[in-house]
């Protein structure tokens, strides 16, 4: 074991990671990544879904084991087969995609029982440290309520509230705002938003990019298990230097809008052509007959006329 997190520096990489590499049987999920987080850093990782970004996450604090590299937090290095990850563990927070509250617990029983069981805190200072919390994160009103008498953005706020009751180093976000309905988006954000601003070192995987673009301190664009691009967030956001980014970017930034060349149309067809559509009172190759023509029977305009659906 190369030290312990207790005497890890606070000047020194909160997270360093080197020659990364992770695979899921014979299929390469993660391909050499190198990565450093300092102290009180914001970290935000986009890219396409499928480029690794949750796996990387999900590797810092093991919980999906690294097929090679190297992962140091706080000094200690996580792949050491006699680290004590557990002890580690109590400086991380992190935070998923789903909220992963026991749904038979109020919200102030999901704040306490870690810290009761894990830190060996009194009832009464883990409700204190509790209470405190959801203060921050703005349901101090809901201590009695269960999990499922909450908002998806209630819920999600109780789950960072939670994380921070166990005093983390650092906060891991797995794109805490994609289960969530657009309207519940903000107020997470906004209680990430003031984390960062407290100083809280944070490493976040999100497709907001707005909030990276404010909040982040540094921008991480992962594609195919790479970095391809890292910098200043209104640098990589703003003026990405790859063309893979631009690409990935210019589809974020302007959902509806799509290229010409995806379009997939075709020039209409020209008379002559076998699909052809003649003007009203014509007819096209083969004897079709476009709307307006004449109709079989004979009849005028109206009488037994069926009417082009177009579906």
């Amino acid at each position: 074991m190369t030290g312990t997190a207790d005497s890890a520096g606070p000047t020194g990489p909160v997270i360093e990671i080197r020659g990364l590499h992770k695979s899921f049987g014979d299929t390469p999920v993660l391909k050499g990544i190198d990565l450093t987080v300092g102290a009180g850093d914001v970290v935000c990782v986009i890219g396409p879904s499928g480029s690794g970004k949750s796996t990387l996450l999900r590797c810092v604090n093991l919980l999906e084991q690294p097929t090679a590299g190297s992962i140091k937090l706080l000094g200690v290095e996580m792949t050491d087969p006699d680290v004590d990850i557990d002890r580690v563990r109590t400086h991380v927070g992190m935070v998923f995609q789903s909220f992963n509250l026991f749904p038979h617990k109020t919200v102030l029983q999901n704040l306490t029982v870690a810290q009761r069981k894990v830190l060996r805190r009194s009832a009464a200072e883990a409700d204190a440290v509790a209470l405190r919390n959801l203060e921050h994160v703005g349901l101090a009103d809901r201590v009695d309520a269960y999990p499922a008498q909450l908002s998806g953005g209630q819920q999600q706020r109780v789950a960072i509230a939670r994380a921070l009751s166990m005093d983390p180093a650092m906060m891991l976000f797995d794109e805490p705002t994609s289960a969530l309905d657009p309207e519940l988006v903000g107020d997470v954000l906004a209680v990430m938003r003031d984390l960062a601003r407290s100083g809280m070192t944070m490493m976040v995987v999100t497709h907001e990019m707005a909030f990276a673009r404010e909040v982040g301190d540094r921008v991480v664009f992962m594609d195919d298990g790479q970095v391809m691009e890292e910098g200043p967030a209104a640098q990589v956001i703003g003026a990405p230097r790859t063309e893979r980014a631009r690409v990935f970017l210019h589809r974020v930034l302007n959902p509806t809008a799509v290229e010409e060349s995806e379009l997939g149309q075709t020039e209409p067809p020209q008379p002559g052509d076998p699909d052809y559509l003649a003007p009203a009172g014509g007819r096209g190759p083969g004897g079709r007959t476009s709307p307006g023509g004449p109709r079989a029977g004979g009849g005028s305009e109206g009488e037994g006329h069926v009417p082009l659906t177009v579906r």
